[in-house]
C-alpha cells in the first residue's frame, strides 16, 4: 500500500515543528508524545503497532509491535485522520533542542535506516521495523548505533535530529568516523560498523568513548552534534543530587535562594 500524499512546512529555528496538510481521507503517524495541536476536523486512533498495512493480521501486529519495544519505542503509535471535508492540519514538535529532517523515501529508494529516537512523525503507510547491525563488533560495541529503526515506504517521514543537522553525500569508499550517538539515518548503501580508537590513552581520557562508527560509502548519512543521551548525561552531571553545582552556589542569594525552596 502506498502512503499518504502529504504538504507539509517546517517552523522554528532551534525548537521546531512541523505542520502537515492533510487532505480529506489521509491520515499521517506520530511518535508518542509528538502531538503539538490538531484543527477541528481531525481524528485521533491509538494503534498497536505502526498502523501499516502490511503488518499482515494478529501475528503480523504482534511482530511488529515487539519490533517497536526493542527499539526502546512505545508499542502503539497514534494515527491522525482527517474525517472532515476540507483539508485540516496536525502540527508535531521535537522534544528537545534540534532540527526536523524531512525525509522522502521514494527519493531514497524507499528504505532508510534511522536511529530508534529520531523518528517522529509521517505519512500513513509507513513501515516501521527493526534493523540488527549484522556485525558481531558492531553488535557487542556499537551502542545507540546497534539496534536502529527501518523505515520502509515511498512517502515523507520526519526525523529529528538534536542540536545541528549535517547531512553529508559520501562517494564511493569514502570513510567518516562519528561518534555512535550522533549517526541520525542513512541510505542502507552505507556500510555501518563499529571502530576501536586505536589508543589507550584516548579510550581513557579522552572522554570520547572507546569506539566510534564507521560509516563507508556511497550513500547519504544525516548527523547530529547533540544526541539525546549526550544531553541527558550533561544534565545528570550537572544536578546537584549527583555532586554536580549551579552557578548560584557561590553566591548569598544563591544559598538564601536554596533555603527559601527548601534545598538545605
Amino acid at each position: 500500500m502506498a502512503m499518504d500524499v502529504i504538504d507539509y512546512e517546517v517552523f522554528g529555528d532551534d525548537m521546531q515543528y512541523v505542520e502537515v496538510e492533510l487532505d480529506p481521507g489521509e491520515a499521517a503517524v506520530g511518535e508518542a508524545g509528538a502531538l503539538y495541536y490538531m484543527e477541528d476536523g481531525i481524528t485521533m486512533d491509538t494503534v498497536f503497532g505502526d498502523g501499516s498495512a502490511n503488518q499482515g493480521g494478529l501475528f503480523g501486529k504482534l511482530l511488529g509491535a515487539g519490533k517497536r519495544l526493542v527499539t526502546g519505542e512505545s508499542l502503539f503509535t497514534t494515527v491522525y485522520y482527517n474525517q472532515s471535508q476540507v483539508k485540516r492540519k496536525v502540527a508535531f514538535a521535537a522534544s528537545y533542542p534540534g532540527k526536523i529532517v524531512p525525509v522522502h523515501l521514494l527519493e531514497l529508494g524507499g528504505l532508510l535506516y534511522a536511529q530508534k529516537d529520531s523518528f517522529l512523525a509521517g505519512a500513513k503507510g509507513v513501515s516501521l521495523g527493526l534493523a540488527l547491525q549484522k556485525k558481531i563488533g558492531t553488535g557487542l560495541f556499537g551502542g545507540e548505533g546497534f539496534i536502529m529503526q527501518k523505515l520502509e515506504g515511498d512517502g515523507y517521514v520526519f526525523l529529528h535530529a538534536g542540536g545541528t543537522l549535517t547531512c553529508r553525500q559520501l562517494h564511493a569508499g569514502e570513510v567518516l568516523r562519528v561518534d555512535t550517538g550522533c549517526v541520525v539515518a542513512y541510505q542502507p548503501t552505507v556500510d555501518f560498523d563499529i571502530e576501536y580508537v586505536g589508543k589507550l590513552k584516548s579510550a581513557l581520557f579522552g572522554g570520547e568513548g572507546v569506539f566510534f562508527a564507521r560509516l563507508t560509502g556511497p550513500g547519504k548519512v544525516w548527523l547530529q552534534s547533540l544526541p539525546l543521551s549526550r544531553l541527558a548525561d550533561r544534565i545528570v552531571a550537572a544536578s546537584p543530587r549527583a555532586g554536580g553545582s549551579s552557578s548560584e552556589q557561590g553566591s548569598i542569594l544563591g544559598s538564601i535562594g536554596n533555603i527559601l525552596d527548601g534545598k538545605d
